[in-house]
């Protein structure tokens, strides 16, 4: 496709009318653009800069064109989390901070982020809470029908098939990046799905904004083979360094131990910043605060119903 295509057409209220398109010499057809002509014509020129080698950022020079030009860029929702995960010699550990944010507020300081998907899966979240708890509940209950119909344990790749084409979908707007472990017929697994439905296989994985602090942990300390004790402490140092590496990621650890036949959930296994100070008074109002008016509403009142006049006659 090098070449313009243009063409004049007469317009419905008898206007002249210019139809911009990029003629493909291969179809012998004009694919036409849509759009405004000043947008046409930016478009041209940025067709006759030479192709580079390496990453293109034509598209971040175009964004910044039309943020000038007055166009109003999509929000996005800053959130916090570290979560981890890794495969140890008798199964999988998962590792989860307790924080939940509202931007710069701390909505929840021990929430649980290792959410149930079967017996012998479980899968923690990161992103916005309501899609995280939403999509593995979903997929919860559909795991749980397919253990009815066939009478067999839950296998995670079936899981992992439906938590990513669930998200696929959706192309990312769901805010939920997940780390999905367990253990079932063919051994232990352990997967990441981004939130586009992209997905990875490794032996240890990291998600969330403190992911980074987590992963310099695990690629410095782990190796495989890890007994349940040392699994389980690494896992704890890579989330305490997500927590305070990141300000998104706080308060407790949970971690959650996933072996053949067996699952074991140490909430809040441990508390690196315990709150130092606790009134035993709590918090009263002065007595000299006046009050200036009193009123109660009942929530329930009782309604008694009278009937009057006779029945009807059927």
């Amino acid at each position: 496709m090098d070449r313009w295509a243009r063409k004049r057409t007469q317009g419905p209220l008898g206007s002249s009318n210019l139809k911009v398109g990029i003629f493909d010499d291969n179809r012998k057809t004009r694919i036409p653009l849509y759009g405004s002509l000043k947008s046409w014509v930016n478009l041209g020129r940025m067709s006759d800069v030479p192709s580079k080698g390496g990453f293109s950022f034509d598209l971040c020079k175009r964004n910044d064109m039309l943020i000038q030009k007055g166009l109003k860029a999509p929000s996005f929702l800053k959130t916090g989390t570290t979560i981890v995960g890794l495969i140890f010699m008798d199964g999988v550990i998962l590792g989860a901070d307790t924080r939940a944010t509202e931007g710069p507020i701390v909505a929840d300081k021990n929430c649980e982020k290792i959410h149930y998907m079967a017996p012998n899966i479980y899968c923690c979240g990161a992103g916005t809470a309501a899609d995280t708890e939403a999509v593995t509940d979903m997929v919860s209950s559909q795991l749980r029908l397919h253990r009815y119909q066939t009478g067999r344990d839950s296998r995670v790749i079936t899981a992992l098939t439906l938590l990513k084409k669930h998200l696929f979908s959706y192309q990312g707007h769901v805010s939920a990046a997940l780390v999905l472990g367990g253990v079932d017929i063919t051994g232990p697994h352990l997967h990441t799905i981004y939130p586009h439905g992209s997905t990875d296989t490794l032996p240890f994985a990291t998600m969330g904004s403190g992911s980074l602090a987590a992963m310099s942990v695990f690629e410095a300390k782990y190796k495989e083979g890890l007994t349940r004790d040392e699994g389980i402490k690494l896992v704890a140092e890579a989330i305490c360094s997500g927590i305070f590496n990141d300000l998104g990621s706080g308060s407790n650890v949970d971690i959650c131990v996933i072996t053949k036949g067996n699952k074991e959930y140490l909430r809040n296994y441990m508390e690196p910043n315990p709150r130092t100070y606790v009134s035993s008074k709590g918090y009263s109002f002065t007595k000299k605060t006046e009050v200036l008016r009193t009123k109660i509403t009942p929530l329930m009142e009782r309604v008694e119903i009278t009937e009057v006049g006779e029945a009807m006659e059927e």
